[in-house]
């Protein structure tokens, strides 16, 4: 604390009175505290002011200003210009001393060095915390340490963003500037004292545990076997499961072909190759069977110890390099079947060890591979088509499963009926895994059988699953799949934990999210977007997400959920990593500390900590919820995630909303998808400088953008889809990181507000863009050529609904493509024909098209393409088109690369029963059902690779 004579010494007997005042207080504070004490005084042992002279100044006695305004009126306009003149003079020293204070760019290389050392450790510390409580303790701070870290680097890369466009109070030297700069680097320098004092620690407990540890646990990993050893009596189900397999095992004549059993753990994959290692059809079939427990650590001496004692040869005295020589020679002229179970990864020894294995036209041998991870199967030369994903139990099947556990006998089952209720509830909650049926099958049999009893591990269900710790537990099984994940995966998981039981999540969402908080970013040609989806498709391959929707041509995943015995694992380690907050019951809990919330009722909104730091806030009810002014929630200021889609607002006051999200400055994704309250966002959104991803789309009364949307520099993603707005405004060319823009509509040439095409051509990043064309629209002669220049685009849809102008349709057909469009929807065309750019030369790389809603009669001759150029198309959807007429085989010969699926051949069967023209008969359709002129009335004509039905 500094005393009234310091005060006095460094301000002056004047400017110390008039600081009494509001007035002068303001300007003092604006100005004097980020200076130290010692520029003024030149007393080196004072301590630096910031912290105490504010603590000084707010304890002073404070009087109404309008009883001294006039006795403190000929002094204050005094104390202004002293002010201004001390203000001068420690610009000046500030000047001379600017390393000292106001350099942050040495301070952020050395914490970026310094948080790039500490990543090894978190590669090596994921495996030891759930041991060790000084790593658990250690982690905790780190995470705390980066969030405040990447606080501060996110302000400064604000500031910059205002500086860069003038704004007065950002500019260098002036007294707000001078103070965010002082206060940041002083953070800076407490961040990286604190980096280096936390290394100490983590060097001195490595040293010590650390390595020992990581060798225990690396041991232990290693120790985990399977063998084809199996209790026939302990299984249910799986008969067509071992069926379809050994179907695909047994034809002769084939060399060396794989087979997948790809499915999460606990899932019945090895049950499943223990059958089928042990069925009479394979043991006649095969002359050699060998059986290879693999599992997370390969070692590949005994991996070939093993084939070799299961072949009979003794492997005393053999080194590793005359191992695989000898299993070739001893499997030579045989048909051999071998199963490698749990497999992790193939990555090193699986090329070497197929190369040894003999490859003979003639002889059917065959491998079996086991593994949680598809991708993983396909390296080890697994057609997708031969990889088989065991399905959970049933109801009836989960429940006889639990009996055999459960009970010695079925007459004993059959004894306890008054435990059948009960122990269907249980068996409920295990959803169909297998191993979970038997964990807790097992742990009942050992318990006493009484209703009582049952009833007490019915309600503690998780924690009857989680106490037993043995590598064969469930969450045991479970945890290895997280364990084994990539970090940068990791985070992407845990997100999953926010979400309710059995909810459907959207794709999108969730990857916006992830880009939205910084999980992803983009690197080389790839965007944070495109690898988020990759992320998300890893995740399913992994079988620790499942897909509910996907488009059938490539896959593309719209929605997925997951298993709740995941889920429960993703909360189980989101609660001891503190990347969300939740009770022991699995209950979202808000505290000061949470970072990530998701709201399920009103009661959650309320229950916020009003010290709390939330980087991610996601509502996922459409219940109603009350917002207003008062509440909590609108003093948190650290959001980066704001995600409103599941709900309407329908009983909020919007302004109120508004003005808060409009002070959410380090905000990165904003999704307000669906609320029918906004007509028009504030100017303010323009302060959002960190602004990425904007969703606003199906706000069915949103009007228009404010200009000041323009000044996003940020934004990657800008979605007005499915809203009645007028324009965008001009400018948005400006945006130069846009990937993708949805919504954009196109406006006539006496709007002077709205952005028009051409503008399109400098968005030089752009992936994505939806474009809408209305009655009002225009496109200019010089516009023509705008699609042409973006280069990056893969995705374009032009919708003409609502516009007859022949004009439009004219000028549409003239258009030069994007010469690297993979996918492209057009909706509502109103010509005779298609475009004439929708062509085999100028799509050469499109994959999927999708015509939909238009009254096209046929396709243009330049459809076809020309000196046999043919297109490159997977995937065709026609949809709603009651005029068109097309030839099947013209639809064959130029886009080769599509086949029929059953869907198409239903449909085809169908089209008996349609008439093709008016005035013809089912009969006359019938015979010219080889040329296939369809006319197509509400129907879905698809043509794809796949066999799941296109989504456009």
């Amino acid at each position: 604390m500094i005393d009234t004579t310091i005060c006095k010494s460094l301000l002056g007997n004047t400017t110390y009175f008039i600081l009494i005042s509001r007035i002068a207080f303001r300007k003092l504070i604006a100005i004097v505290l980020p200076f130290r004490i010692k520029v003024h005084t030149g007393l080196e042992s004072q301590q630096e002011p910031r912290a105490a002279l504010i603590e000084y100044v707010l304890s002073f006695p404070r009087f109404d200003d309008d009883k001294h305004d006039i006795e403190i009126q000929k002094v204050v306009n005094m104390a202004e210009a002293m002010i201004e003149a001390l203000a001068d003079r420690l610009v000046q020293v500030l000047k001379k001393r600017g390393e000292c204070v106001l350099e942050f760019q040495s301070q952020f290389n050395d914490m970026k060095a310094q948080l790039d050392l500490m990543k090894s450790f978190l590669a090596d510390a994921c495996k030891l915390k759930r041991k060790e409580e000084t790593v658990k303790t250690t982690l905790s701070m780190l995470r705390e340490l980066v969030y405040d870290a990447e606080d501060i680097l996110t302000d400064c890369l604000i500031r910059a963003e205002y500086r860069k466009d003038g704004f007065q109070y950002c500019i260098n030297f002036t007294p707000r500037e001078l103070l965010f700069q002082y206060q940041t680097g002083k953070k800076l320098k407490d961040i990286n004292e604190r980096i280096k004092k936390m290394q100490k620690i983590l060097k001195a407990y490595f040293k010590t545990i650390g390595q020992q540890s990581i060798h225990d646990d690396r041991s232990s990993i290693g120790k985990r076997w399977t063998s084809p050893v199996y209790d026939e009596s302990a299984i249910v189900g799986l008969i067509e499961d071992t069926k379809k397999i050994i179907g695909w095992i047994l034809p002769e004549n084939r060399m060396l072909h794989r087979v997948g059993i790809v499915g999460m753990g606990g899932l019945g994959k090895t049950t499943t190759a223990q059958k089928i290692f042990n069925s009479k059809q394979v043991v006649d079939r095969f002359e050699k069977r060998i059986w290879v427990s693999i599992s997370q650590t390969v070692n590949e001496e005994e991996i070939m110890k093993t084939m070799l004692k299961q072949l009979g040869h003794d492997v005393n005295g053999l080194d590793m390099a005359q191992m695989l020589p000898k299993i070739k020679r001893l499997l030579e002229n045989k048909n051999y079947l071998i199963v490698m179970d749990d497999v992790w990864s193939a990555e090193g020894w699986w090329d070497r060890m197929c190369a040894g294995l003999p490859k003979r036209e003639g002889w059917s041998s065959c491998i079996i591979i086991t593994t949680r991870i598809e991708s993983v199967a396909i390296e080890m030369g697994v057609e997708k088509a031969r990889i088989h994903q065991p399905r959970i139990l049933n109801e009836d099947e989960s429940w006889a499963l639990f009996c055999k556990i459960a009970f010695s006998s079925n007459e004993e089952a059959k004894k306890h009926s008054e435990l059948e209720e009960v122990g269907k509830d249980i068996v409920k909650k295990c959803c169909g895994l297998p191993l979970a049926v038997k964990t807790i099958g097992g742990l009942l049999r050992s318990k006493a059988q009484s209703t009582e009893v049952w009833r007490r591990i019915c309600h503690n269900f998780h924690d009857a699953l989680t106490a037993k710790e043995s590598e064969n537990s469930v969450m045991a099984s479970l945890q290895l799949s997280y364990d084994e994940l990539p970090i940068r995966l990791k985070q992407c998981l845990l997100c999953f934990s926010l979400y309710p039981e059995d909810s459907e999540i959207g794709a999108e969402q969730l990857v916006h999210w992830w880009v939205g908080e910084g999980f992803i970013e983009g690197r080389n040609a790839a965007t944070s977007m495109e690898l988020a989806f990759d992320y998300l498709s890893e995740l399913i391959s992994r079988c620790l997400v499942e897909v509910v929707q996907h488009r059938g041509y490539d896959g593309r995943v719209y929605s997925c959920r997951m298993h709740d015995l995941v889920r429960d694992l993703t909360i189980k380690i989101a609660r001891e990593e503190a990347f969300c907050s939740f009770d022991e019951q699995g209950r979202q809990r808000p505290s000061a500390r949470s970072r990530r919330l998701s709201f399920t009722n009103e009661a959650d909104v309320k229950s916020i900590n009003r010290k709390s730091r939330l980087r991610a806030l996601l509502i996922m009810t459409s219940s109603p919820i009350q917002f207003n002014r008062n509440i909590v929630l609108f003093r948190i200021k650290s959001l980066r995630v704001l995600d409103f889609s599941q709900n309407k607002l329908e009983n909020i006051c919007i302004e109120d909303l508004l003005n808060w999200i409009s002070s959410l400055e380090r905000l990165s994704y904003l999704n307000l998808r669906g609320v029918s309250a906004l007509k028009e966002l504030p100017f303010s959104i323009g302060k959002l400088r960190n602004l990425q991803l904007l969703v606003l789309s199906g706000c069915n009364n949103l009007q228009k953008l404010p200009l000041s949307i323009t000044a996003l520099q940020k934004l990657i993603l800008l979605d007005t889809g499915y809203c009645p707005i007028q324009y965008l405004p001009q400018g948005i060319g400006r945006l130069s990181n846009l990937q993708e823009l949805s919504g954009f509509k196109l406006v006539g040439a006496d709007n002077k507000d709205g952005c028009r095409l051409a503008e399109l051509q400098n968005l030089l990043q752009l992936r994505v863009l939806r474009v809408n064309i209305s009655e009002e629209s225009e496109i200019a002669e010089e516009e023509l050529t705008v699609l042409s220049h973006l280069k990056q685009l893969k995705v374009l849809s032009i919708n003409t609904e609502g516009c007859e102008k022949e004009e439009i349709f004219q000028k549409l057909d003239r258009l030069l493509p994007p010469p690297y469009l993979e996918e492209l929807h057009l909706r509502h065309y109103r010509g005779v024909l298609t475009p004439q750019w929708i062509n085999p030369t100028s799509l050469c790389h499109l994959q999927y098209l999708c015509i939909e809603n238009g009254d096209m009669k046929s396709t243009s001759p330049a459809f076809e393409g020309c000196s046999g150029t043919t297109w490159k198309v997977e995937g065709l959807c026609l949809k709603f088109l009651p005029r068109l007429h097309m030839e099947w085989e013209m639809v064959q010969r130029v886009m080769p690369r599509i086949r029929q699926t059953r869907n198409v051949e239903k449909m085809r069967d169908k089209f008996d029963d349609c008439k093709i023209e008016a005035g013809s008969s089912t009969a006359s359709a019938s015979n010219n059902l080889q040329k296939l002129r369809v006319l197509l009335v509400n129907v879905f004509l698809v043509f794809k690779i796949s066999s799941t039905l296109c989504k456009s």
